[in-house]
């Protein structure tokens, strides 16, 4: 659990990506522990502060996974779970900026003029695909609506 890492200059420079859209990356942020100066003096205390940063997380992401089932935002709860483990953890940050650099990617795919095309015309296709099985139904059964269903 240790943030402090002989290693943290290597992944570091390992870590820092092109931007997805080619150019030059804004600075990001050093790799490790952003807990203040008086708790990283103390190696009882960043541990401590490890521990409950690694528990506030693991709440936080249990309860977006949760979500994925129950209503409520789970993907944005667990993005925010993992948020607060990298303010502690190496690891975190890493996968932090590999899902924001795919987000970004993902998001520049999609407002491609071609794949927006492709897009619209499948949509298009399923609700018409939708429509017809929905009049189908209508004309093979008819439509019996819930409040006037004979007992």
């Amino acid at each position: 659990m240790n943030a402090e890492s002989d290693e943290r200059s290597v992944v570091a420079e390992e870590a820092a990506p092109e931007s997805a859209a080619g150019g030059t990356a804004k600075a990001e942020r050093e790799l490790g522990s952003r807990a203040p100066g008086f708790i990283k003096a103390s190696k009882p205390l960043h541990v401590s502060w490890q521990v409950g940063v690694f528990v506030v997380g693991l709440g936080v992401v249990v309860a977006g996974v949760l979500m994925l089932v129950l209503p409520g935002p789970g993907w944005l709860v667990i993005f925010g779970g993992m948020a607060i483990w990298a303010t502690e953890f190496v690891w975190a940050q890493l996968v932090l900026r590999w899902t924001k650099r795919k987000v970004t990617e993902a998001a520049q795919r999609a407002l491609d003029p071609k794949v927006r095309r492709r897009n619209i015309i499948l949509t298009t296709v399923g609700l018409v695909i939708m429509a017809v099985l929905v009049g189908i139904y209508v004309w093979k059964f008819g439509l019996a609506l819930p409040w006037k269903v004979g007992e």
